[in-house]
């Protein structure tokens, strides 16, 4: 069977304008969010022909539900028929939820040590392990194997681990995946393609 996937992040919300890490925490949808995940959506539609041909699941946490809910609204798909799954939601950073990347820095500088921009997330004290993460979103893409087509909601790094393991790519290589609200992605016999919506055209 060929599987289409096209996987999504959230909007921009009032944390990441703060430069703040969510994690599990939640910050609604800016305006600028709202907009991208419309123009997202205006594509996304383009691109489908029947959306009630494809099942849409989403992260539970607040801002990837509230980014589908507008996808919904685009596409003409019925929001009650969205499922959701734990297992798509942000990478826990545990008790540096919240907070700034200074901040994390000034109160955890041993934890910081012999870390880059790309990998430092999983060095919290309390938060998720890369091979934790790794192991709940291969359960995932295991339980849609038998799905056709399929609608993904999720986040930011969980969205470049997601598309590492279906790549089958290296952690450093994973975690240095483009990662943007202005980008979704179609995932297809093996092959991830990037869509942007940096353009005015829709």
């Amino acid at each position: 069977m060929n599987q289409t996937i096209y996987l999504f992040r959230h909007g921009e919300t009032q944390y990441n304008t703060q430069g703040r890490y969510q994690g599990e925490l939640d910050s609604t949808l800016t305006e600028d969010g709202i907009n991208q995940v419309k123009m997202n959506a205006r594509i996304l539609k383009s691109l489908i022909k029947d959306p009630n041909e494809w099942e849409i699941i989403s992260s539970p946490l607040g801002r990837a539900v509230e980014s589908t809910k507008i996808i919904c609204e685009t596409i003409g798909y019925e929001f009650s028929k969205v499922k959701t799954d734990i297992r798509l939601s942000e990478v826990a950073v545990g008790s540096w939820a919240g907070l700034t990347l200074e901040q994390i820095e000034v109160g955890w500088k041993n934890n910081m040590k012999n870390t880059n921009l790309y990998n430092w997330y999983f060095n919290s004290p309390d938060g998720e392990s890369y091979d934790t993460v790794v192991k709940r979103l291969s359960s995932w893409f295991k339980d849609i194997e038998n799905l056709p087509n399929v609608i993904v909601v999720s986040h930011g790094l969980t969205g470049r681990v997601l598309r590492g393991i279906y790549s089958n790519l290296s952690k450093e290589e994973a975690l240095k995946l483009e990662v943007s609200q202005r980008t979704f992605f179609k995932l297809s016999e093996q092959n991830v393609h990037k869509i942007s919506s940096d353009f005015d055209d829709f």
